[in-house]
């Protein structure tokens, strides 16, 4: 990377006039897709997560062995493959559900994939978190598991919940990046395709700092939520 010359006057200039042009788009594609994939992610990993503290052998609904044992490994397995390959081994999927393996929506599908199991994992640690004896306490009192489940765990650890989910925004965001590399909109796509493909080293600083921004601001939302949230903090 030759960084002499890429800071001039004039790099600087048709980076701005890029920065103006082509920017806004694709900051909209980036909150876009990064919103989408979340709000899937969370809808399929909180329940898995739920599942996996409720259904161990000690849980609140012990399930069969066989099952939670298969639920882990899938876990395990999706979380263990590096997103790049993820793409390419999703693509069929991918054009079952959207009608295309390319492009900014099109990238909705690996993102949901490789999130999912992880956002199960952190559904799963917030809800470990949870003092014994609550539970104890509520099943004393005759609640069922579900009760239980939504009405005591999950309220319990909604401050822990919205940490986590933060840490998954800020995650798939940074995943949309590396989207860019196979047709993916968005800031990814302009420090790949533009930045970096055209020399052009000014836009994918700027690229980065853009992402950088974001994710401060998703950070700063999340954690002054999770302070408000925190009951322990209001005593």
């Amino acid at each position: 990377m030759n960084l002499q010359n890429a800071f001039t006057p004039e790099k600087l200039q048709e980076a701005w006039e890029i920065f103006c042009r082509d920017f806004p788009l694709a900051l909209w594609d980036t909150l876009y897709v990064t919103i989408v994939s979340t709000f899937f992610a969370i809808v399929i990993g909180l329940p898995l997560g739920m599942i996996l503290v409720a259904g161990e052998e000690k849980g609140i609904r012990p399930l069969p062995k066989w099952l939670m044992k298969t639920l882990n490994v899938v876990i395990n397995l999706l979380r263990s493959i590096p997103f790049l390959i993820l793409i390419v081994m999703v693509i069929p999927l991918t054009r079952m559900i959207v009608g295309t393996s390319v492009g900014t929506v099109a990238s909705i599908v690996p993102l949901v994939v490789a999130a999912f199991p992880f956002v199960a994992r952190l559904v799963e640690g917030s809800l470990r978190e949870i003092s014994p004896n609550i539970i104890e306490t509520a099943q004393s009192m005759g609640a069922t598991p579900m009760q239980i489940l939504l009405h005591v765990m999950l309220p319990e650890s909604v401050p822990s919940l919205i940490s986590n989910f933060t840490l998954a925004i800020t995650t798939i965001m940074g995943y949309t990046a590396m989207s860019g590399a196979i047709g993916g909109g968005g800031l990814g796509k302009i420090a790949i395709m533009i930045g970096y493909n055209r020399y052009k080293y000014a836009v994918l600083y700027m690229a980065v700092i853009v992402l950088v921004i974001l994710v401060q601001i998703f950070q700063s939302i999340g954690t002054k939520l999770a302070i408000k949230c925190d009951k322990r903090l209001k005593h």
